[in-house]
């Protein structure tokens, strides 16, 4: 009796990995319904509001350790990210947030928090980026998604919490959560599959 070979271009290969592909978009989506609201409020209760530089860059840098720690869960088995992803995401965010923060003045009119939303986005993706490169094939169109994504995010959030965001809280709710998470989730799983693909056996 002869073995039958399954590979990522025969159907029962390709079934498999989209299978995973799905497995891996809806995890990361909820995880990052978890992670940005839980370590955001956690770290607002230590820092306090962003009216200032210090309380963004320790409200910031407990936030990005969070979200940093709960995509390391998954990240280490996918794309063998190390612990270094969590200490760049947090100085990321901690920097990203202290800059974005006093760029508008700690404002929270939803054009002040997209401004913030950027540059806080800008300074983590850079950082992710560059620990993705070699492991993700799309690790420029990490880098370049991130600002945009944490924007729109802020934009989400502040239309369905409204004048909440007055509070000056570190980063968007649940609302943008799901809308970051579900975007980069997309982008996640097409990196990982293009990887797959191109990476030799």
């Amino acid at each position: 009796m002869s073995a039958t070979v399954v590979t990522r271009n025969s159907p029962s290969g390709a079934h498999a990995a989209r299978r995973t592909g799905w497995k891996t978009f809806f995890i990361w989506v909820g995880l990052s319904l978890l992670a940005f609201p839980i370590a955001g409020e956690l770290a607002h209760i230590v820092a306090g509001p962003v009216d200032g530089v210090m309380p963004a860059l320790i409200g910031g840098a407990l936030t990005g350790a969070g979200i940093g720690f709960a995509q390391w869960l998954m990240l280490r088995r996918s794309l063998d990210v190390r612990l270094e992803w969590i200490a760049v995401t947090a100085v990321g965010l901690a920097i990203g947030l202290a800059v974005g923060a006093k760029a508008v003045g700690y404002e929270t009119d939803v054009s002040d928090l997209a401004i913030m939303g950027a540059i806080s986005g800008a300074f983590v993706g850079v950082g992710q980026g560059v620990l993705l490169r070699g492991k993700f094939s799309l690790w420029l169109a990490w880098m370049a998604a991130m600002p945009v994504l944490w924007a729109v995010a802020w934009v989400v959030s502040e239309a369905v919490i409204g004048n909440a965001v007055d509070d000056q809280f570190i980063v968007f709710g649940a609302s943008g959560a799901i809308v970051l998470g579900v975007l980069s989730g997309l982008l996640l799983v097409a990196g990982t599959r293009q990887t797959e693909l191109t990476t030799p056996r």
